[in-house]
């Protein structure tokens, strides 16, 4: 019996997180004649949101940027916990009937790209077994860390420990946390969320922290949200924090000063803040870590909350023994060390059968690798909410598509010119980043390979800039199949480049898409 053709759409999307569920409503509003499927490899919506469950798990970004354009946020509160994301998310994508789009269960394990065909074929692992689709294009919104492992450092004497070791990234829910004492191992985002959480479920808690990270308190609610309504609340927002982190890199020393006279008042009289919460980096060379309504520093205030500023030695039977020579009793060990950056979720990309070497691309707008065909990735901001920049992608993705379709393209890619000088992606000093760095795409100096964390400049390039910009190269159905390699089909597109490509046509109206977008529809 002949096996069955694969499943065929214009657009994969894969992952059905905040991005991916995103991108798949802009894509049925925007391009409603293209079909459309998304794959996500867990059982739910949700993403991040889904994955991680450990007491106290939050957004660091505030709803009203953090949430969709085309669906603001209404709730109460601007900074929420996870289950509420998620919430949101799964409501938004049966809003807008795109949850009929997502298959669950549909790991993708490879894609490769065929210049004869100019389709992507993409395998899967499914609950059936190994299935196969194809697509024209393929929109990578699986995030950028490992789902199947977090960072855990191995320390000496961890098998004579007695008590239980636990990641935040694989929380188990039996886990019983009253009476407990509970050493977390960390000073990020993820461990000044768990220790006042864990404190409220009536556990002990020690935070363990090698160095110091500036920690800043924000309202859980917003005073204003009310009053202007969530589309200027968002504005504001996005203004204010591109205004701070400005800041914070043309006058950190103002910043710093800034956030230690903070600190210093939500925390008890004579608290060691230059020890525990003044870094020896500068402010937003790292991202800076958000607690609601002073949280954690009101923990510390009460005795729930110990911060320890130290080294591990060894593990102990009953605990933790430190450089200095102190020791930390433990039932309970929370590593909440970090992440494993992994880009495309981990799918083996091949264009004509030849392995894509991530770290050996150039990263375009953000959003593409050069030559890497029909391929897009959603990343968002590290200094911003992760959606500002996701949502504009998958915007600029639609008039991308809009303006093939009009001119008979089949396929795009972005070619980086040579000698162009290579820059990390992402300009942190964070652990995670640095791991990463070898695994991630380069940027360059100037757009458009240099990648903006800068909401406004995005805005501006990728609403309203020239699709045509010498670095997309284009090439029609014809051109792909006649021609044995994509070189050769690029050398096609470059040949048709000439004066068609200038005339500006690509550009969208200014006026429909603001007034779309103050309508709450695009």
């Amino acid at each position: 019996m002949a096996e069955a053709a694969p499943e065929h759409f214009d657009i994969l999307i894969v992952g059905a997180g905040i991005s991916g569920v995103g991108a798949a409503c802009r894509f049925k509003e925007r391009l409603p004649g293209k079909t459309v499927m998304v794959l996500e490899g867990r059982e739910r919506i949700g993403g991040t949101w889904d994955l991680f469950r450990y007491p106290g798990i939050r957004s660091d970004s505030d709803m009203y940027t953090l949430g969709f354009p085309f669906r603001p946020w209404r709730g109460e509160k601007a900074i929420v916990e996870g289950a509420a994301i998620r919430s949101y998310v799964e409501e938004t994508a049966q809003a807008h009937d795109v949850d009929a789009l997502i298959r669950f269960r549909h790991r993708v394990v490879s894609a490769d790209w065929s210049s004869a065909e100019a389709r992507w074929t993409v395998d899967v692992e499914a609950p059936e077994g190994a299935r196969r689709f194809t697509a024209a294009f393929l929109y990578m919104a699986s995030g950028y860390y490992d789902y199947a492992r977090g960072y855990r450092p191995e320390w000496p004497g961890e098998a004579d420990f007695a008590g239980r070791i636990v990641h935040p990234q694989f929380w188990p829910e039996e886990l019983k946390l009253a009476g407990k004492t509970v050493v977390v191992i960390g000073s990020g985002a993820t461990a000044v969320t768990l220790a006042p959480a864990l404190a409220e479920a009536g556990a002990t808690v020690t935070m363990l922290q090698r160095s110091p990270s500036y920690v800043v308190s924000r309202p859980s609610r917003d005073r204003l949200a009310a009053r202007i309504g969530p589309r200027a609340t968002r504005w504001k927002n996005v203004l204010l924090t591109a205004f701070f982190f400005n800041r914070a890199r043309t006058k950190p020393d103002r910043v710093r000063a800034a956030l230690r006279k903070l600190a210093v008042a939500d925390l008890p009289p004579g608290y060691d803040v230059d020890r525990h919460f003044n870094p020896g980096y500068n402010p937003w060379d790292q991202r800076l870590c958000l607690i609601p309504d002073a949280d954690l520093f009101k923990a510390i205030g009460r005795g729930e909350v110990e911060v320890v500023t130290d080294r591990i030695a060894r593990f102990t039977k009953d605990g933790i023994a430190l450089e200095s020579g102190a020791a930390l009793k433990a039932d309970i060990v929370v590593t909440a060390t970090g992440l494993v950056v992994k880009l495309l979720g981990g799918v083996a990309v091949t264009v004509d059968g030849a392995a894509v070497t991530v770290a050996e691309r150039f990263n375009y707008k953000g959003m593409m690798l050069s030559g890497v065909p029909n391929l897009f990735v959603s990343f968002g901001y590290t200094n911003a909410s992760w959606t500002l920049k996701s949502d504009l992608t998958a915007r600029w993705v639609c008039r991308l598509l809009k303006r093939m379709e009009r001119r008979g393209e089949a396929v795009c890619v972005a070619e980086a010119p040579d000698g162009l000088a290579r820059r990390p992606m992402l300009d942190f000093s964070s652990g995670y980043v640095q791991r990463a760095a070898a695994s991630l795409p380069s940027q360059s100096d100037n757009a458009p390979w240099r990648v903006h964390q800068n909401y406004l400049k995005d805005l501006l390039a990728l609403r309203w800039g020239r699709l045509a910009d010498g670095a997309l190269h284009f090439t029609p159905p014809q051109s792909s199949a006649r021609r044995g390699s994509f070189s050769e089909a690029v050398g096609a597109g470059r040949s048709l480049a000439g004066e068609e490509y200038d005339q500006g046509d690509e550009r969208t109206p200014v006026g429909e898409t603001v007034e779309a977008d103050e309508r709450g529809q695009g």
